[in-house]
């Protein structure tokens, strides 16, 4: 006999959210490409190089040594913290503590999940931006917390308005989402926001949650939110080596902020997962050991990338700011498009280039695109070439 299983509902979280954007829209995508369609996909940062050779050959011989197969620690080795440590030091001239002020993570996107959980209890204000990465907003409905948007809009730089946070109920938010250089718009950070930001968290006693993954792309100066004096104090920093590393599949992350707060995230992480593999760990210190000549090959071909998907945003009408980093290029639309939606569908169907519409980053993403760099550069023309002969045939 057949259950009906019609009266088992999922648990109201469930309900509060949706399937994540991309994940639907890849299952599409991948339909037309079934159908022959050959979709160029200018949608996903998910970089397309490779990671170091170092950090391939150490994960490939610490894979055969006996005795790297079990569990590990869910503080991480003590070779990655200290490289953690190392590379915060080398590159932001932040000091960390390897024992007490740094976790590392199954990947940032995860330590959201942790964070959000360690700090908000159901009902909690929590501050996401708009645009923003959406996944701020569902953890923050995973958890039941309350959400206040903040408004970044591209007159005010795409920079938080101070005066409009300390008007909002902040006696019942606890926790602030930031993200510099910001995606999806690639605004860099600058030492006053930082300044602005801690100011503002220490003040209404709010922890100032960073993520900060894009810091080495196209990004000559990069910056952590940790550099400002105080900061230690009510911020927690999120970093990844999916961007900076092309390591995307290898779900290395860190977060890093003080002893107190670092103990509370952990009593979280360590009843969710057992740890990373060994030799995961150790081959990311070998990437975290790389030198300048590293980053400066890796922006190399993101800067050629660049010069083309500014030629796509040019060919579809669209207007940015050159001053963007990080591995996508934000446009603003033609007035006479309906939608960011409408305009990425014509593109899909009629060029067969996938581009992100921004509208999925929140409401004030609606009149923009986002191109990603992850895809190669010859890719990237035909792209443009397709979207040539789209306008050429309207």
């Amino acid at each position: 006999m057949k259950f009906d299983n019609s009266a088992i509902v999922p648990a109201q979280r469930v309900n509060e959210i949706q399937e994540y954007y991309f994940s639907k829209k890849l299952k599409e995508v991948a339909q037309l490409n079934a159908q022959g369609a050959d979709i160029i996909s200018l949608g996903i940062g998910g970089p397309d190089r490779m990671p170091h050779n170092e950090v391939i050959d150490t994960m490939c011989e610490e894979t055969r040594r006996e005795g790297n197969h079990s569990y590990q620690p869910y503080v991480g080795i003590p070779q990655l913290r200290q490289a953690f440590a190392q590379w915060y030091n080398r590159w932001y001239g932040v000091q960390l503590d390897a024992n007490t002020e740094i976790q590392p993570l199954i990947g940032s996107k995860e330590g959201i999940l942790h964070v959000s959980m360690a700090f908000l209890n159901p009902g909690d204000g929590v501050l996401v931006p708009n645009p923003g990465y959406p996944t701020y907003t569902s953890v923050s409905r995973l958890v039941q917390a309350e959400i206040f948007t903040y408004d970044l809009t591209e007159e005010n730089g795409w920079m938080p308005d101070f005066d409009a946070l300390e008007k909002l109920p902040l006696d019942r938010i606890k926790l602030m989402w930031i993200n510099y250089p910001h995606m999806p718009t690639g605004t860099p950070a600058t030492v006053k926001l930082f300044e602005k930001i801690v100011d503002f968290g220490r003040r209404h006693n709010i922890v100032i949650a960073h993520d900060n993954p894009y810091s080495f792309i196209l990004n000559d100066k990069p910056m952590s939110l940790l550099q400002i004096d105080g900061a230690k104090d009510i911020a927690i920093e999120m970093n990844s080596m999916s961007k900076s590393h092309n390591m995307a599949g290898w779900r290395v992350g860190m977060l890093a902020s003080n002893p107190t707060f670092i103990n509370w995230i952990l009593k979280v992480k360590s009843n969710i997962d057992s740890g990373q593999f060994r030799p995961l760990m150790l081959a990311a210190v070998r990437g975290l050991e790389a030198g300048k000549e590293w980053y400066d090959t890796l922006n190399q071909v993101y800067r050629s990338r660049r010069a083309v998907a500014e030629q796509i945003m040019e060919a579809l009408g669209c207007t940015f700011d050159p001053s963007q980093r990080g591995m996508f290029l934000w446009g603003r639309i033609p007035d006479s498009v309906a939608s960011s939606e409408v305009l990425a569908d014509k593109v899909l169907y009629d060029a067969r280039v996938f581009i992100t519409p921004g509208f999925i980053f929140g409401s004030n993403g609606d009149r923009y695109i986002r191109i990603s760099l992850c895809a190669t550069e010859e890719n990237m023309q035909r792209a443009l070439q397709r979207i040539n002969q789209m306008n050429n045939n309207n």
